[in-house]
């Protein structure tokens, strides 16, 4: 069932880096698929390279490579595989692009001698990338566009992404966006959840001018109920907005964890958007 108006749902992770945004970011989008929603997926990487082709594998893991010959980061393999859709250039945003493309215009003198600064020069130019992801090769709008945004809240190189997505939430009407944070609770020898980590991790963001709409809790073993209150009162989300992701014996179970969690159905009451109930997973 597809939406009128392109919509975004914007998913950051805290406290530390690889904490699986990527495969709940490629579960979720994959959820509303089966849901007939038309799907693009990006991410937003603050590093400086210009993409993922001269990294070294040791440090930011295998180089995966678009149909339109685009070197990405592996996020974008899992965003194909789950959704089972060809992904492009558009899909992959660096620090590096961004750059390059305002130190570019700065040159040519698209700026009409105006000094070049990150607010709203770098700022416009991401906003204009995530923009560019919303349609696809034919100029057909999508009807939900995830943008994943990568490292860790708090990290110097990804405020200005930071920054323009929360220029880009105030823009558009309270329905048009959502926003998604991705933390992991610590799990003590006895088996208490300390919950602090994720606390001072949403602080931070909530510094920085966002509140998120959800929260996706990642751990060892499934949340129990008293932390989950505990996780509530602590902040301002309903406990009905907060979501697990367990670590699991096969992360293609992912989508059917979260699925049976509801959470495209809270997604869908923030954007104003239908989903069909009788569709299920079963072809997942």
């Amino acid at each position: 069932m597809t939406s009128k108006k392109t919509k975004y749902i914007f998913v950051s992770g805290g406290v530390y880096s690889s904490v699986g945004k990527g495969l709940i970011v490629a579960s979720i989008a994959s959820i509303f698929k089966h849901q007939n929603f038309k799907i693009n997926i990006l991410k937003l990487d603050p590093y400086l390279n210009v993409d993922s082709g001269t990294m070294s594998p040791y440090e930011h893991g295998e180089v995966f490579v678009t149909s339109d010959g685009t070197e990405t980061d592996l996020d974008l393999g899992y965003y194909e595989r789950f959704l089972v859709q060809d992904l492009n250039e558009r899909s992959s945003i660096t620090s590096g692009k961004v750059y390059f493309s305002v130190i570019n215009k700065e040159r040519k003198g698209e700026y009409l001698g105006k000094t070049v600064q990150l607010i709203p020069h770098v700022t416009n130019e991401i906003k204009r990338r995530i923009a560019l992801a919303a349609t696809d090769e034919n100029n057909q709008p999508y009807d939900l566009v995830f943008c994943e945004i990568g490292g860790t809240i708090g990290d110097l190189e990804s405020l200005p992404f930071i920054e323009a997505i929360k220029q880009i939430i105030r823009e558009n009407d309270k329905h048009d966006t959502a926003f998604i944070h991705v933390v992991p609770i610590i799990s003590l020898f006895n088996g208490e959840q300390k919950t602090k980590p994720l606390q001072h991790s949403l602080k931070e963001l909530n510094n920085l001018g966002i509140n998120p709409d959800f929260l996706v809790i990642r751990s060892k073993e499934s949340l129990d109920l008293k932390t989950k209150h505990k996780i509530a009162s602590a902040t301002y989300l309903d406990k009905d907005h907060i979501f697990n992701s367990v670590d699991l014996n096969n992360t293609y179970f992912l989508p059917d964890y979260l699925n049976q969690q509801k959470i495209h159905e809270k997604i869908a009451n923030k954007l104003q958007i239908t989903i069909d109930p009788k569709i299920k997973l079963s072809a997942w």
